[in-house]
C-alpha cells in the first residue's frame, strides 16, 4: 500500500510573527500554514490571546529545531494592575480579592531584587501545564481547585519603566524557559502588600527571534493576495537561525556525503574540540545537521534535507 502524499509544499525557514492581541497562538501558525501553503507548521512558545509581540514560527525542516528556541532567554515588557486579584492572573479573568493598597515605585523596586536570578515560582491554575493527563486550564474552566506545585524559573533581569498612575506600573523582564510572567505579577503584588494581575504584555525577544526581524501576520496576508504561496518565501529566515547559540563546525566538501547520509565523519582543522554536545554542522553557509562531537569526530543526531 502506497504512502499519501503529504498535503502542501516542502517548504522550511523561520517566521517571527508579531502576534496581534486577541489572536491564540495556534490559530495564527493555522494561517502561517494556509498563507505558505505548507505541509508542516510549529511555534516556539505559546503567547496567550491578551499577549502580542514574538512568535517564532518554523515551517518543513524548521520544526526540528524548536527545541533550542524554547530554551532561549525570553524578553517581556508588562503592565500590571494593581488593586485586584483574578483567576487567570490576567484581565481575561474573573476577579477574585481587591486591595485598596498602591505601591510606590521605590517599594516595588526595593522587592525586585527577591525575584530576579533563580526563584522558585507557582504557575497560574490557567495555564498549559498537564496534571494526571489534562491541560490545568481545562480543569480550571470546568470549577475544579487546581493548585500547581512551585519550580524553579531564572530571572536574569527585571525592571521598572514606568508608573503612568497609582493603578498601574510597567515593566520588563528577561527570563529562562518556564517562566510564567502572570505569576510573577502577581506574586509581586502580594509581596507588596496587595493584589494584581497583568493587563498588558508584550514578548520583545525568544532567542535569537527580537522586533528588528518580526513580520505581522496581515502583512503576509497582503503579500498572499498579490501572488502565489511560493513569493512568500522569501520572507522565511534559514533552519540555522535556531542554532545561532551553539558551536558551530564547518563540514569539508569531500565528507558533505557522509553527513548527508547521517554517518560520523572525522573533523579537521585547529580549534576544533575533542568533545561538545550539541553543535550543528554547516557547509556553505547551510546547515546540515545537529549532533555531537566525540573523540575528535562530529555524531550527526538529525539530519536536515536540502534547503
Amino acid at each position: 500500500m502506497s504512502r499519501r502524499k503529504p498535503k502542501g509544499r516542502d517548504v522550511s525557514g523561520w517566521l517571527c510573527i508579531d502576534k496581534a492581541v486577541g489572536q491564540t497562538s495556534t490559530a495564527c501558525v493555522a494561517s502561517v500554514k494556509r498563507l505558505f501553503d505548507a505541509q508542516k507548521v510549529g511555534h516556539a512558545g505559546t503567547l496567550d490571546p491578551l499577549a502580542s509581540g514574538v512568535l517564532p514560527i518554523a515551517l518543513g525542516e524548521a520544526t526540528k529545531t524548536v527545541p533550542f528556541v524554547q530554551d532561549g532567554a525570553k524578553q517581556y515588557r508588562f503592565t500590571i494592575t494593581w488593586g485586584a486579584d483574578t483567576d487567570s492572573d490576567d484581565a481575561d479573568g474573573t476577579v477574585i480579592a481587591t486591595s485598596d493598597i498602591r505601591p510606590t515605585r521605590e517599594a516595588i523596586e526595593a522587592e525586585l531584587p527577591a525575584f530576579t536570578g533563580e526563584i522558585m515560582q507557582r504557575p497560574p491554575a490557567f495555564s498549559a501545564i498537564k496534571i494526571g493527563g489534562e491541560r490545568a486550564y481545562d480543569l480550571a474552566r470546568e470549577g475544579e481547585k487546581v493548585e500547581l506545585a512551585e519550580r524553579p524559573v531564572s530571572i536574569r533581569r527585571l525592571a521598572v519603566l514606568e508608573m503612568p498612575d497609582a493603578d498601574h506600573a510597567v515593566l520588563e523582564a528577561e527570563c529562562g524557559k518556564g517562566t510564567y510572567v502572570r505569576s510573577l505579577a502577581r506574586d509581586l503584588a502580594h509581596r507588596l502588600g496587595t493584589c494584581g494581575h497583568v493587563s498588558a504584555l508584550r514578548r520583545l525577544a525568544v532567542g535569537p527571534f527580537d522586533d528588528t526581524n518580526m513580520i505581522p501576520l496581515t502583512a503576509l496576508i497582503t503579500a498572499r493576495e498579490e501572488g502565489p504561496a511560493s513569493g512568500l518565501d522569501r520572507l522565511l529566515m534559514p533552519i540555522g537561525m535556531a542554532l545561532t547559540a551553539l558551536p558551530e563546525v564547518v563540514i569539508q566538501r569531500t565528507d558533505l556525503p557522509r553527513v548527508i547520509r547521517g554517518q560520523s565523519v572525522l573533523l579537521r582543522g585547529a580549534g576544533i574540540p575533542v568533545e561538545a554536545d550539541p553543535v550543528h554542522a554547516t557547509y556553505g553557509g547551510r546547515t546540515l545537521a545537529i549532533g555531537a562531537i566525540e573523540r575528535g569526530e562530529f555524531h550527526p543526531k538529525r539530519v536536515f534535507k536540502s534547503q
